[in-house]
């Protein structure tokens, strides 16, 4: 699966396109739960329902892999082939729901501090948390943005795993582009100061960010991580961050 993620164009590699993908994948599968839901919804793969029928066909295998368990082993896998990405506990052994989650649960990424702060606090993170996973935006690109150029990067080393995306979304460098919701919870009066911890603290933020994704993944997930199975060791070697990135493609490293 790394294969899949890995941006051999540049020396060393980087994450690419993919991978980015594959992160917001798990992210937007899990994140539309809130406590109201309970142990129903959140990562249980109806991010991508239309795929369940085909998967259901093809896996025969006597303990089948849920399409829920694929999102969350992929992000890991994504986030550990970005150069500096933590490795983040991961489990199998969800259930697949065809049953979409409820709309409007999603973080708005022009929402007000305070929005999206009760937003992340109904689905029980802390403002430390919600800092932590703001963090993956270090390797993101905005799309379908009316106020960004599609394409444009949330920081200027978007294939690497670092914590430029919290100085830079403080004071924004050419060639990147902030959300607006992100700037709007970094100058928050409470999880601004979160937001502001991460800054120049790589090891800081990659404990919380990999502690606060694996809570993510077992958003909804009847009985938590005690019915699921402990997959983390046997995830691929992380990739270490080069001091320099010698022939990455400009694009790769600022847009």
């Amino acid at each position: 699966m790394s294969a899949l993620f890995i941006n051999k164009t540049t020396t060393p590699s980087q994450c690419n396109d993919d991978a980015r993908a594959a992160i917001r994948a798990a992210f937007h599968d899990c994140g539309t739960w809130d406590s109201t839901q309970g142990a129903t919804g959140g990562c249980d793969g109806s991010l991508i329902n239309k795929l369940l029928t085909m998967q259901q066909k093809y896996n025969t295998a006597a303990s089948p892999v849920s399409v829920a368990d694929v999102l969350q082993v992929a992000a890991s896998v994504a986030t550990l082939t970005c150069p500096g990405g933590p490795r983040v506990p991961t489990f199998v052994g969800r259930k697949d729901s065809a049953t979409p989650n409820p709309d409007g649960r999603l973080p708005d990424c022009h929402g007000s501090g305070d929005s999206l702060f009760a937003l992340f606090q109904a689905k029980g993170f802390t403002a430390n948390e919600l800092a932590a996973l703001l963090g993956a935006h270090s390797a993101s690109k905005a799309f379908n943005q009316p106020d960004i150029v599609p394409g444009t990067s949330q920081d200027d080393t978007p294939g690497i795993w670092d914590v430029h995306y919290y100085s830079n979304t403080l004071k924004p460098v050419p060639g990147m582009a902030s959300f607006q919701g992100d700037f709007n919870l970094a100058v928050h009066p409470v999880v601004g100061k979160e937001f502001n911890g991460f800054v120049n603290a790589q090891g800081k933020w990659n404990s919380a960010y990999a502690n606060a994704m694996a809570k993510m993944a077992l958003l909804g997930v009847p009985g938590g991580k005690s019915n699921l199975i402990d997959c983390t060791g046997v995830l691929p070697k992380g990739t270490s961050v080069k001091r320099e990135i010698k022939a990455a493609p400009i694009n790769d490293r600022m847009r």
